[in-house]
């Protein structure tokens, strides 16, 4: 019997459940796609740190998960709740796509030796709270619009004019395999323009007690890349942040095994940095939360 697999329907949420049934067949394990419809995509009109609650574009598929309509979830890590519902779980993580932000530019709205190269006051286009704090804090003069719609419509969007620039997650722009000829794409350094927790990595979810399943997904599981997510969304968990949360967290470890975390989180109308490295990842998520809950001199 097929595993049945919920998902999204955009074109991007529908590459990841086609990735999920590539990596199940290539065990062995037949799938069909169940194609669930989210908050996220219902609410078109604003900007999410405007909607109420967490989980926008997860609710529905995890109802339908602990309803026993579905066996399984694909998620982009970076939309599921630091809190799983009682009786879910995370089961396996998937490889780490490129997981820095992108900066797609309109030619007109060039000027060189502006940071980002953006001319001054330019329309810049994201409904995520973290670029706007980060790109404000870089860039005061530009002018921040809420932009929603999935990756295609969004650069639909830029390319009519209606925004100077726009925000896209790389990983969404290369597993799209969009065209983004005759725009600047600029890629941010994600230790510098900090991605959301988890960015570029996805999420399989199952029912907790679902134990064939749990077994059949081991095999995809990524422990290396797990080490690095549990640090970022332990510092998400414990700032209580959501999509609404201005909160950057990027962990990589190096080839002698020691990691190195980078953050940014605005607070009290102040964006605050922080930078840590050790060699073990103990108390990793507490110190990075410690040092951004710590006012800039």
């Amino acid at each position: 019997m097929a595993l049945r697999i919920g998902t999204r329907g955009s074109k991007l949420a529908l590459w990841q459940a086609e990735f999920t049934q590539a990596e199940l067949r290539r065990i062995g394990v037949d799938s069909e796609l169940v194609i669930i419809k989210t908050q996220g995509d219902l609410i078109q009109h604003l900007s999410f740190d405007k909607m109420e609650g967490k989980g926008f574009f997860t609710k529905e598929i995890e109802e339908a998960l602990l309803r026993g309509e579905i066996d399984l979830a694909v998620h982009s890590m970076k939309d599921l709740p630091t809190s799983q519902p009682e009786g879910l779980a995370i089961t396996a993580v998937s490889y780490r796509d490129n997981p820095a932000d992108l900066l797609l530019i309109r030619p007109e709205a060039l000027q060189a030796g502006q940071i980002f190269k953006l001319k001054p006051g330019a329309i810049v286009g994201t409904s995520a709270a973290r670029r706007k704090a980060q790109l404000h804090d870089f860039r005061p003069d530009v002018d921040l619009q809420d932009l929603r719609g999935n990756v295609p419509t969004r650069l639909e969007k830029l390319r009519k004019g209606d925004y100077d620039a726009i925000f896209l997650a790389a990983a969404g722009v290369r597993r799209l395999d969009l065209d983004l000829s005759g725009l600047e794409t600029i890629e941010l350094n994600p230790r510098e323009f900090v991605p959301a927790p988890a960015q570029g990595v996805l999420a399989w979810q199952t029912h907790r007690d679902d134990l064939p399943t749990r077994r059949l997904l081991k095999p995809l599981h990524r422990p290396d890349i797990s080490a690095l997510t549990n640090i970022e969304r332990r510092v998400l968990q414990l700032l209580d942040g959501g999509c609404q949360l201005p909160l950057g967290v990027h962990a990589e470890r190096d080839a002698n095994g020691n990691f190195h975390v980078f953050a940014a989180c605005e607070m009290e109308g102040q964006l605050r940095r922080a930078r840590l490295s050790q060699s073990t990842n103990a108390g990793l998520p507490e110190k990075i939360v410690a040092a951004l809950r710590q006012p800039s001199a």
